[in-house]
């Protein structure tokens, strides 16, 4: 099997081959079970969401209100432009089947 000099000394960190490239002899690999999530209650669930949320770096203020206006003033732009396309690209169609007739 032709590997590369990162994959060999992975697989040399990992204990699954010698310093000369060989397979050691632990390095087959048994067929494990799969691990079983620990369960917590829910009181200890609340307790570690809370945690995890002050962890949270959250917005300031006024980064959340100049997000929100550079998302408004967006999605405004992008409404105007479809909305121009859309009556652009109608018109044409009506004097393209007007001209047919």
């Amino acid at each position: 099997m032709a590997m590369n000099r990162e994959q060999r000394r992975l697989l040399q960190k990992q204990g699954q081959m010698d310093a000369e490239g060989n397979p050691t002899a632990g390095a087959r690999r048994e067929a494990r079970a799969p691990a079983q999530s620990e369960r917590v209650g829910p009181a200890q669930y609340v307790r570690e969401v809370n945690t995890e949320l002050r962890r949270v770096n959250w917005p300031s203020r006024q980064e959340v209100i100049n997000y929100s206006l550079v998302t408004l003033v967006a999605l405004l732009f992008f409404t105007v432009l479809i909305a121009g396309f859309d009556f652009v690209f109608g018109e044409g169609i009506i004097q393209i089947l007007k001209l047919a007739n």
